[in-house]
């Protein structure tokens, strides 16, 4: 490898995702000289094609509201979030050009419904204040004297008085997050949460979930239990698939779910949640009295989709072929009770490659709060996803990378270059 310097910087932010970018728009229009590397080609991969394309970048709501959608302890976050909130990270993209729109559940959507804008808009402004851009990865972070004072890349090694490791978590490593960041943080003494994926989908073994697959549903109540303790609840969107369920309520409800390996997971949902149980045993007997003189199995079609009724058949207990003027009112119940809690066993999460967010990282311990710089290591610094900090869906895991990006662009050298002016 030939490392032969062949430039000086300030500061060099490995990685050019959503909170590298926003890192180094911040550190350069402070007057820093800021270098980004990121092997891709096109920058902020991961970034354009959030939300399916669409990026929903932060949610329209107080700093409060974004810690109580952290699974974790959020309190790290208060100064950063309070230094870049949600409000913040919306006027600053709509002062440069990008109008914005909040949805259903306060997500906020550029209006345009399209990802590459956020990401052309962080680009903008990050060219407007020279910063350079190398396409290549870092192998490594060196130090001297106690502090950071180079990058080796797979060319050169590149002189910095800072470094900002903002290389993402596991999860998409198509797009580059491969983990470079973990390698470098404990190449400094720093400890690691062990990330696992999180917003993800869900394996199950119960057959049905297969026999279902590509079936929606919408507007249903999904639980999901830890040791039949309930740790979410939500309404909205499932889907089942060939290996279990995914959608947006089982990627919310898989971030509440930290000990695989220990406890047991299962989910209910309840298909008709606008009912409770008196008003729905009412309009099972009205289904009833219309089909009384079909076969169970084809008594059911005002109640659930198509794919599901033989699954309905199936696990009610309750013959096909059963008339339905005679079936009791124990069997209606047994149907009732299965509307309302509609089982799936959970065999485990889906591979960390196929996670919208990683979950663990770089231990928050080791990291100043007010600055995100390393206690261990004066000069280095780390923002978004490498850091052991993930929330649940609707904008938050964005909103985290913008702030800590934010906090680590304005803290960069500032102590530094005031010692060196005094």
């Amino acid at each position: 490898m030939n490392t032969t310097t062949i430039e000086t910087t300030d500061l060099v932010v490995v990685g050019g995702g959503a909170a590298g970018l926003m890192l180094a728009a911040t550190a350069s229009a402070r007057g820093l000289n800021v270098t980004v590397l990121d092997p891709n080609q096109k920058l902020g991969r991961k970034l354009r094609i959030t939300g399916k394309g669409r990026c929903n970048l932060t949610n329209n709501c107080d700093v409060k509201t974004v810690l109580a959608n952290m699974p974790g302890d959020g309190r790290f976050l208060y100064s950063a979030l309070s230094s870049f909130s949600p409000a913040d990270v919306m006027t600053w993209f709509e002062e440069r050009g990008l109008p914005l729109k909040t949805e259903r559940g306060n997500r906020v959507f550029p209006v345009s419904d399209n990802a590459n804008d956020v990401a052309e808009t962080l680009l903008r402004e990050c060219r407007r204040h020279d910063v350079r851009f190398l396409r290549t990865r870092a192998k490594a972070i060196v130090s001297a004297d106690g502090r950071v004072s180079g990058v080796v890349t797979e060319e050169s090694t590149i002189s910095c008085r800072a470094a900002a490791v903002c290389t993402g978590g596991l999860s998409y490593p198509l797009t580059g997050s491969t983990g470079d960041g973990y390698r470098f943080a404990r190449s400094f003494g720093h400890t690691l949460t062990e990330p696992q994926a999180s917003l993800v989908p869900l394996e199950s073994e119960d057959d049905y979930c297969a026999q279902m697959q590509g079936f929606a549903l919408k507007n249903v109540t999904l639980s999901a239990y830890e040791d039949d303790r309930l740790i979410y609840q939500e309404l909205g969107e499932m889907l089942f698939t060939h290996f279990g369920v995914s959608g947006p309520l089982v990627l919310s409800a898989s971030a509440h779910m930290r000990h695989m390996d220990s406890r047991r997971y299962r989910l209910e949902i309840d298909l008709k949640p606008g009912l409770d149980e008196k008003k729905l045993d009412v309009r099972l007997l009205r289904d009833f009295e219309k089909y009384a003189n079909r076969s169970y199995k084809n008594a059911l079609v005002d109640l659930a989709g198509q794919s599901m009724i033989p699954v309905l058949v199936q696990l009610s207990g309750i013959p096909e072929e059963t008339k339905v003027h005679d079936i009791t009112r124990e069997q209606r119940m047994r149907l009732l009770r299965l509307l309302k809690s509609f089982p799936i066993s959970i065999s485990g999460k889906r591979p960390i490659d196929e996670a919208i967010i990683t979950a663990g990282g770089v231990n928050l311990k080791e990291i100043n709060p007010r600055t995100m710089e390393s206690k261990l290591l004066p000069g280095l610094y780390f923002a978004g996803e490498v850091l052991n900090l993930d929330a649940y869906t609707g904008g938050f895991n964005l909103q985290i990378a913008w702030s800590t990006a934010h906090m680590a662009g304005q803290a960069a050298l500032q102590e530094e270059d005031h010692d060196e002016r005094t």
